[in-house]
């Protein structure tokens, strides 16, 4: 009996340290309101191309399982909901890109148990009016935390991705 008990507690352990480092700091809805200042309009889906596909690959430097990518738009705007694994758990970013330039850049859900500094304005406000590459970079340096290594590069990750996006919309 008394081994069952310490299982139980064990399981209701790693639940509530799961729990713990599930941070939601704004919901998509919402994130994708504030960025239109208004009623979000209807998703639409991006279909991947073998040739999207390898750019997605490249820039997070693993393969990409997705064939389609969900966003929404409004003239010469749109915005991305997207997620990354910083070290072992998703991180779940809204990037709001307009004129081919990131508007802003917004921790929806964190997920690690460390490095949750990224979420703040002082790093996310780096990204403001950044802008692509022709290979795929971004045009300005953005400011590492110590600690937060993993999550930094996440966030760079999706804002290319989303920059890159961005464009093949532009493009059609």
């Amino acid at each position: 009996m008394k081994s069952i008990t310490l299982a139980c507690a064990s399981i209701l352990l790693c639940f509530s340290l799961q729990s713990q480092a599930d941070n939601t700091y704004q919901t998509t809805e919402d994130f994708i309101a504030s960025a239109f200042n208004s009623v979000a309009p209807k998703a639409n889906v991006l279909w991947l191309d073998s040739e999207s596909k390898k750019v997605i690959e490249e820039i997070l430097a693993h393969k990409f399982n997705k064939m389609r990518v969900r966003y929404w738009q409004q003239p010469q705007q749109t915005v991305w909901i997207l997620e990354e694994i910083g070290k072992e758990s998703p991180i779940t970013v809204g990037i709001h890109v307009k004129d081919s330039a990131i508007v802003q850049t917004k921790v929806l859900v964190y997920r690690e148990s460390r490095g949750d500094e990224v979420r703040h304005d002082f790093f996310t406000d780096q990204f403001k009016a950044a802008t692509l590459t022709a290979n795929y970079q971004l045009d300005k340096h953005i400011d590492g935390i110590t600690g937060a290594t993993l999550s930094v590069r996440a966030l760079t990750k999706l804002s290319r991705i989303a920059l890159y996006l961005d464009q093949q919309i532009n493009s059609q």
